[in-house]
């Protein structure tokens, strides 16, 4: 082998050292910066369940019943006179017990399906004195 040959060889290692080294940094550089978005953001990792807008209040309304019977949401708040009551309305109604479904479930494989006719949220559905549980 020629010193030109050892050269190069000493030169390429020194070259993957120091692309290692970025890499490093910049994955700490991201680390930090998602570490701050969380600590800055009072919804980071919370997410809802709610009535999907396009499906037909019959449906929401199967899926409903079912949610605050048999599904064991707890529907307690949008009963008359409670703060979660109006808007009366299925799809305001459905969401909150979506939510109740799911919020109490998750961790145990509960989905936010009800036969397509809800999704998951990033944004607090939450309104007025209704608050709409959260389980990060």
């Amino acid at each position: 082998m020629t010193m030109n040959q050892k050269r190069q060889g000493q030169e390429l290692g020194s070259n993957e050292q120091s692309a290692t080294r970025v890499i490093l940094l910049l994955c700490l550089i991201l680390h930090f910066l998602a570490t701050s978005a969380q600590q800055e953001d009072p919804n980071w990792e919370k997410q809802w369940c709610i009535a999907d807008q396009q499906t037909p209040d019959d449906v929401l309304q199967q899926a409903l019943s079912w949610a605050c019977g048999p599904g064991g949401a707890n529907c307690t708040m949008i009963q008359p006179n409670k703060y979660c009551y109006f808007p009366n309305n299925v799809k305001d109604h459905a969401s909150y017990a979506f939510n109740s479904y799911w919020q109490k479930f998750k961790k145990q494989g509960g989905s936010c399906y009800f036969n397509a006719a809800a999704m998951v949220t990033d944004l607090d559905p939450s309104h007025d004195s209704c608050h709409f549980e959260v389980v990060p």
